[in-house]
């Protein structure tokens, strides 16, 4: 049965895939590096504002990747998540004083309780049903905060000034914290990954994407898969949520929660390339300074122009390169060479 291979372990592999590992891992440590040092040339806020938000984004879209791209169950219902992290942060911090970094923990468990929750429910849909799922609660979550006034309703949460502080996570005056946070978090959710990658976690992931029932008749246990991814995607997403309206000082629902967050947590890691190491932080890099310099220059004049070229590009790569466009960087096998 050709379907054996989706269980393959990291021994079955030869002695080069731990070579392979190190590389990947070297390789990693030099492009962060050269990553942390971009604040001693780049000086411009605008520029720096949109460094810190493409970090922010590659480390959410990473965070989608891990459900989407390597267990295969595609949400469109990410901002739920995200929402969640920024609204626990956001309420511990302004009504009782809480410190932001037990905030994002008590976002991250509670977003991460709440997809084993409706994992536990929409786990059974396969397909565009989950997708549609997704969608559907994220919209009844954003609705439902809208209403609520012990999180501000549709008025929102205003987060009080203070002085600059890691404690308090508020740097007025200096956005370069702000960068290496986000930094911080794009590494630790790429990691995260490579270690869960090539771990039995990882292998059942791939299985359970590729074909769920091959792999359940090997062994797999093919819901615990798919609860485990939902809970680690969810967690990391929520952190995210929980810095950014830490970044911003101001959150309502509309600004972390609306649809068109799902849509930016998605979109970096599919064009990239879905299911890989570095197809989101690919995506994001390209994607999110496309985004921002494209609505400052050209969204002001109203015609939508900047829309426009946003969506021809995304069209473009996704006509030309549908597999990503990390594809670009690999090797093509030839036919009738040794796997």
């Amino acid at each position: 049965m050709t379907d054996t291979t989706i269980v393959q372990t990291p021994a079955a592999a030869g002695l080069a895939f731990p070579a392979k590992r190190r590389l990947q891992l070297v390789t990693a440590a030099i492009i962060f590096a050269l990553v942390a040092c971009v604040p001693l040339v780049v000086k411009d806020v605008y520029l720096q504002n949109v460094l810190i938000l493409t970090l922010l984004y590659a480390a959410v879209s990473q965070s989608w990747n891990i459900l989407a791209g390597y267990c295969g169950q595609i949400s469109l219902g990410h901002a739920l998540y995200f929402g969640i992290g920024a609204y626990a942060a956001s309420v511990l911090f302004v009504n009782y004083g809480v410190v932001p970094w037990f905030g994002m923990l008590v976002g991250g468990a509670l977003s991460a309780g709440l997809a084993l929750l409706l994992g536990y429910m929409c786990f059974r849909l396969k397909g565009h049903y989950f997708a549609i799922a997704t969608l559907v609660i994220a919209e009844i979550g954003l609705l439902l905060v809208h209403n609520w006034d012990f999180v501000g309703g549709a008025l929102g949460i205003q987060w009080p000034f203070g002085a600059d502080s890691w404690w308090t996570l508020q740097f007025a005056r200096d956005k370069v914290p702000y960068f290496y946070f986000a930094l911080g978090l794009l590494v630790v959710t790429w990691l995260v990954t490579f270690v869960i990658e090539d771990s039995r976690w990882g292998y059942w992931w791939r299985a359970v994407k590729d074909n769920p029932e091959a792999a359940e008749s090997l062994g797999v246990e093919v819901f615990r898969s798919k609860m485990a991814a939902a809970a680690v995607s969810a967690f990391f997403t929520a952190v995210g949520g929980s810095f950014y309206a830490a970044y911003v000082s101001y959150i309502d629902p509309e600004s972390v929660m609306s649809f068109r967050f799902s849509l930016l947590f998605a979109l970096p890691a599919v064009l990239g390339g879905i299911g890989t190491l570095w197809g989101a932080v690919l995506g994001a890099a390209i994607l999110i300074p496309l985004t921002e310099i494209t609505r400052s220059y050209l969204g002001g004049s109203g015609s939508g122009l900047d829309l426009i070229i946003y969506g021809a590009l995304v069209m473009a790569v996704a006509l030309a390169k549908p597999e990503g466009l990390l594809s670009l960087f690999q090797r093509k096998r030839k036919p009738g060479s040794a796997a």
